[in-house]
């Protein structure tokens, strides 16, 4: 999982970083301890294109903070792409901007609990479906199957 965040927010990347791996045994990347933040651009953007190529999804943490982030937007363009699954995370109870809830949006760590739960189920079908359809067909419905699950989940 690419955990997305801005510096700022770290701190709360962190805790969500936390709580998947021990709780829910799930691995993430968090660039907070990564060598090439901080280096040049086209550097930063390569390294992370190709840190997101070995991830199959990404959490978005969310803040007033991300307004200013242009890793994040750039981040949920390419998961976009890759037709990754999807969440933001705000924490705290608060909504995202309106804009980001037209994917599934966490806002406590039972939320995050759910999230981790849905997102093990995915990766279980998508190993199914990519027997059976191949990658592009079998992320895209998989992916679709995560959206709703999730979303029922949440109640959203």
């Amino acid at each position: 999982m690419f955990l997305s965040h801005q510096r700022h927010d770290s701190h709360i990347a962190g805790h969500v970083a936390f709580r998947l791996r021990s709780l829910h045994m799930i691995d993430c990347y968090l660039d907070v301890i990564d060598p090439y933040v901080g280096g040049p651009v086209e550097t930063l953007a390569d390294h992370i294109r190709e840190e997101m190529g070995k991830c199959t999804q990404l959490l978005a943490i969310v803040s007033a903070s991300t307004s200013t982030s242009q890793w994040v937007p750039w981040e949920i363009g390419v998961a976009t792409e890759k037709s990754f699954p999807l969440a933001t995370y705000s924490g705290q109870n608060h909504l995202p901007p309106e804009f980001l809830r037209k994917w599934p949006y966490l806002r406590s760590d039972a939320d995050l609990d759910e999230y981790a739960r849905v997102s093990k189920r995915t990766e279980r079908t998508l190993l199914e479906k990519r027997a059976r359809f191949g990658e592009s067909v079998a992320r895209r419905s998989a992916t679709g199957d995560f959206y709703s699950e999730l979303r029922a989940a949440l109640r959203q």
